[in-house]
């Protein structure tokens, strides 16, 4: 029997929340190391665990997986989370590739010179606005789920990122009453109702 999934990673978000967020759905228990020191990540590039010299690192069913994307589609695979078919699975891809650029963008801003951040979240918000929450707006008129009529890593993927998005643009969703209400159908998942009380695995936003 396989033990339990590790995560590797530093103590914050960063590639790893999609990865968190992802397992809480599928209802994955996970136990995480947090790289503190230069030595712990000098001991996983010693023993051949990064492929690509790099973190998020998830050690699950025997593997040591690398790179955000892959280790997303292994979990979504492994449990019933990428549609039922493979037109489904494309229109999961897309959501998802869509939803994690948008998402990076957030991320990476906290990069930006404060002399520039407020023009470069002005740009971020207005994107998210008018380039992709229509998008889901429009997927979620009628539907409850984005693609199949049942949950897919694409939904998990909204719900992380319409609420990365209040976090930071607070009033951003309204306009979009069908993701407000998805977020709500989402929130009431026990799995998700449980990551999003205080002392979860989640982590706090950045500043």
């Amino acid at each position: 029997m396989a033990g339990k999934v590790v995560l590797h990673y530093f103590n914050g978000r960063g590639k790893m929340e999609s990865i968190r967020w992802l397992l809480t759905a599928a209802e994955v228990e996970f136990d995480e190391v947090n790289m503190t020191s230069r030595d712990q990540f000098k001991k996983l590039l010693d023993d051949g665990a990064l492929m690509f010299e790099q973190v998020p690192l998830v050690e699950i069913d025997g593997m040591h997986l690398i790179q955000t994307k892959a280790i997303l589609k292994y979990i979504a695979e492994k449990y019933n989370l990428n549609g039922k078919d493979i037109k489904e699975r494309a229109m999961v891809n897309m959501y998802s590739e869509g939803l994690l650029d948008l998402m990076e963008m957030v991320m990476m801003s906290i990069f930006t010179p404060p002399e520039d951040l407020k023009a470069k979240l002005e740009t971020i918000e207005t994107k998210a606005i008018g380039r992709y929450l229509p998008v889901f707006e429009k997927a979620l008129c009628g539907p409850v789920f984005l693609v199949g009529g049942q949950l897919s890593v694409a939904d998990v993927q909204l719900m992380e990122c319409s609420l990365m998005l209040e976090e930071k643009f607070p009033g951003v969703l309204a306009k979009f009453p069908n993701i407000k209400s998805f977020q709500g159908r989402m929130s009431r998942r026990p799995a998700i109702e449980r990551f999003l009380q205080p002392g979860s695995k989640r982590k706090p936003a950045q500043p």
